[in-house]
């Protein structure tokens, strides 16, 4: 198990690379049936006919995979992944066949001045391909807890 990480353990430009994991046409048809059926994202014909010249994944399945791979190997926080806030942007579509990875850089540490058991970092997480080209930037505040301080 990887040792979890607290708001003292991390430091601006520490940076993160995740797993890696493969987009498959199935696995795009199957999240934009349940979550965004658009054409574009459920049948390949109809995609080409589209800004997107065929099939592309929702870029909220984008996200999810993005969180899974954080979630399972990106950067261990001590209470997790817990999100506080953030922007998306999707330059490119995912396409079937990409095999994502996620790059994180912790850009600033904040420590809360009212709640003194945590504190929140900005990570800008980029999700590439294996060509490196970037198909997700998200800047994510992140709550992180801080070590448990012993009273004096």
């Amino acid at each position: 198990m990887r040792q979890r990480l607290y708001l003292e353990d991390l430091h601006i430009g520490q940076k993160f690379v995740t797993a890696t994991t493969l987009v498959t046409e199935e696995a795009i048809k199957e999240f934009a049936a349940r979550y965004d059926p658009q054409p574009f994202h459920l049948d390949d014909d109809a995609a080409k006919a589209t800004l997107f010249g065929g099939l592309a994944a929702s870029g909220w399945h984008t996200a999810a995979m993005t969180m899974q791979l954080n979630v399972s190997s990106g950067p261990p926080l001590a209470a997790g992944i817990v999100g506080g806030g953030g922007e998306i942007q999707w330059p490119t579509p995912t396409r079937p066949g990409d095999v994502l990875r996620v790059e994180g850089e912790i850009m600033d540490i904040i420590p809360s001045r009212s709640k003194p058991d945590r504190g929140m970092i900005v990570m800008r997480m980029e999700t590439k391909n294996q060509n490196g080209e970037v198909r997700q930037i998200i800047v994510m505040k992140l709550v992180v807890p801080r070590r448990a301080v012993a009273p004096a």
